[in-house]
């Protein structure tokens, strides 16, 4: 599992946001969680696996209902990882909600010439 532990060292080392690496939670433990002020991203991995079945254990696990009345939007990221070639076979992302930016927000509030 040391790509888990590289995923979470490149976060710590390019990032100030707070980065939960094998969180526990009710149903299990999740991979690799990333907070900002405005997103959170779960990740789970796969290790000669696929996306679709990462991102089917992050469903089946519940594994964003931590944040279901969290006002961030919340990305599922599913990562499958190749033991003969050492890199990223594969990965998926779904939306759990879309936050409107400010800028959208205002946008139609301003008076074009």
């Amino acid at each position: 599992r040391y790509f888990h532990y590289t995923f979470y060292l490149i976060f710590r080392l390019v990032s100030v946001y707070t980065v939960y690496t094998e969180k526990e939670q009710s149903e299990g433990r999740v991979d690799c969680i990333v907070e900002t002020p405005d997103y959170v991203y779960i990740f789970e991995f796969k290790l000669d696996g696929s996306a679709d079945e990462a991102l089917k254990q992050v469903e089946e696990k519940g594994y964003a209902r931590p944040y279901a009345s969290d006002r961030r939007s919340v990305y599922k990221i599913g990562a499958s990882f190749s033991s003969q070639t050492g890199t990223i076979d594969g990965w998926k992302v779904q939306s759990e909600r879309f936050k409107q930016h400010t800028f959208f927000n205002n946008l139609h509030k301003q008076e074009i010439p």
